[in-house]
């Protein structure tokens, strides 16, 4: 886990992937103690002091402008997402048109779970709460995820499956994905921005102690890479229908912005395609009513 405020430790595992030739500096020699750039090349390049940004990175000063963190996004040449997220992680500007959060069981409107169930018939789909858990599927999310568990598990609120621990703890849905890695780093960098963003979720603390669970998950949380969901095009190897290739899409809930709609579709006409039809005939999923259920 971060030994410094996150903030500083985002800061730092930046600024140590970037060298001095990435951001047009001179190097003054090939002997540098610290990998990437050094505390004052960042200063230079944001427009501060080297003294204000060491106090920034080690947690000592608290009090960044939201210009000064663009500044340090430039400076750092941080994507859209990270940027978002640097300034998520600014105590100063973080909480900022951030939605507040209850502290109640999350739940799924009447209108989504009708709409879970009328995409059965083609889309396989699932809802997330504001901690990766799940909160509803419909037949065919159900049977293409997580068969091996009980339809109705989203159903109880204390023991509802989450997908970050699923993927690094459940040995069906690991082998479910061709690509492990590229899916736990994903899992791992949207943790990411949900932990920023809930600093104060005692829940999503708990789901960070993977990191005493799983090795992996150490490694690439120490990484502080930061993976919005949106769009991915995962290759499943599925117990029941065999290998095919989906591609993943989460949207936001209108009213509702700590939920995501999940769905995956295949390429008209493939092998995938066809593969996904076998499996909602096999689950007979056209009538089936889906789950009433209420975070990565």
């Amino acid at each position: 886990m971060d030994r410094t405020s996150p903030l500083g430790a985002f800061l730092k595992a930046r600024r140590a992937r970037l060298s001095p030739d990435d951001v047009g500096l001179p190097r003054y020699g090939d002997r540098r103690r610290v990998p990437g750039l050094r505390r004052e090349e960042v200063a230079l390049l944001a427009g501060v002091s080297a003294g204000y940004y060491t106090r920034l990175e080690q947690g000592q000063q608290a009090n960044a402008s939201p210009e000064v963190l663009d500044a340090l996004a430039r400076a750092l040449h941080l994507s859209p997402a990270e940027r978002n997220h640097l300034h998520d992680l600014s105590p100063t500007t973080g909480h900022r048109s951030r939605p507040a959060t209850s502290g109640g069981a999350e739940k799924v409107s009447a209108d989504l779970r009708t709409l879970l169930t009328t995409m059965a018939a083609h889309v396989p789909a699932l809802v997330v709460g504001r901690r990766n858990d799940v909160l509803a599927w419909n037949r065919t999310g159900h049977a293409l995820l997580a068969a091996h568990l009980d339809f109705a598990a989203p159903e109880a609120p204390g023991a509802r499956p989450n997908l970050s621990r699923l993927v690094f703890l459940d040995a069906p849905t690991r082998a479910l994905y061709r690509d492990w890695p590229a899916k736990a780093r994903a899992v791992v960098g949207n943790l990411r921005i949900l932990t920023a963003r809930n600093p104060g979720d005692t829940h999503l603390a708990a789901l960070i102690e993977l990191t005493a669970l799983s090795q992996e998950f150490t490694s690439m949380w120490d990484s502080h890479t930061v993976a919005p969901c949106g769009r991915d095009v995962h290759t499943l190897s599925h117990p029941t229908v065999g290998e095919l290739t989906v591609t993943q899409q989460t949207f936001d809930v209108p009213k509702e912005p700590h939920q995501s709609l999940v769905t995956f579709t295949a390429e008209p006409g493939s092998p995938s395609a066809v593969a996904l039809e076998a499996l909602k005939s096999r689950g007979r999923i056209v009538d089936a009513p889906v789950a009433c259920a209420p975070t990565p």
